[in-house]
């Protein structure tokens, strides 16, 4: 048997995930054409590479079909109860930054913290008969946040789509969303809350807690670790 490494299957994200690699030795290189999620490791012998969207890894890592991972700390926290019993970070990568935060209309002049949004979203109930509505494609971790600072009244919607246009379109009233640069949130209005850094997230790799491994797999864990310099 071989180890399972698993790596976002396009874009910058597997591009900056192959350079990370190539930089300590391992060679990871697609096989075949792009619609094809086939690939190959080279540099340290017994390692399979396995091209998955970056949200599929989680799932993969926490049910034991792949030994190893690349992806975000967003995605891990969301999509994995009790994440930490289930991977293992083994290495932050350095590369696709990104901030879980919390943003309301910046004509909003008198919400800018976590408090004043729970005043606002008591308010916006007795006015309108109904729970403010936040936008957000992260609901294990904006609910666990906003239970954690005290913020009630509210009701988390999906955005499957762009969030920030969601309180333009009228379909929020504030949006829980992931930001590099700020700009988009600022382009459609919207300003963060001071205190609403809800996650710093980047890619990073992980292991498997629940992943069967024999002796050779283990082994050859422990070599690639070595090798990329991450044990």
């Amino acid at each position: 048997m071989s180890v399972k490494l698993g790596v976002p299957s396009k874009g910058r994200l597997m591009e900056k995930t192959f350079e990370w690699f190539g930089e300590r030795g391992v060679t990871l290189s697609r096989t075949g054409s792009d619609r094809e999620y086939a690939g190959k490791v080279e540099g340290v012998e017994g390692v399979e590479l396995v091209l998955l969207s970056a949200g599929e890894i989680p799932r993969e890592l926490a049910a034991g079909r792949i030994h190893l991972g690349v992806t975000g700390t967003d995605l891990i926290r969301e999509k994995l109860g009790q994440w930490d019993q289930k991977v293992e970070p083994l290495a932050e990568l350095g590369f696709g930054h990104a901030d879980l935060i919390i943003a309301v209309p910046a004509c909003w002049v008198d919400v800018d913290t976590l408090d004043d949004l729970d005043a606002a979203a008591a308010a916006f109930r007795e006015r309108h008969g109904f729970r403010l509505r936040v936008a957000t494609k992260y609901h294990r971790l904006v609910r666990e946040f906003l239970r954690d600072h005290g913020v009630a009244d509210y009701q988390l919607v999906d955005s499957q789509g762009a969030t920030e246009g969601t309180v333009k379109n009228e379909t929020a009233e504030a949006v829980a969303d992931i930001t590099s640069t700020g700009d988009t949130l600022r382009a459609n209005h919207l300003k963060i809350l001071s205190d609403a850094l809800v996650l710093k997230s980047q890619a990073t790799l992980f292991r498997s807690r629940v992943a069967p491994v024999d002796k050779a797999e283990r082994d050859t864990i422990k070599e690639l670790s070595r090798v990329l310099g991450v044990d």
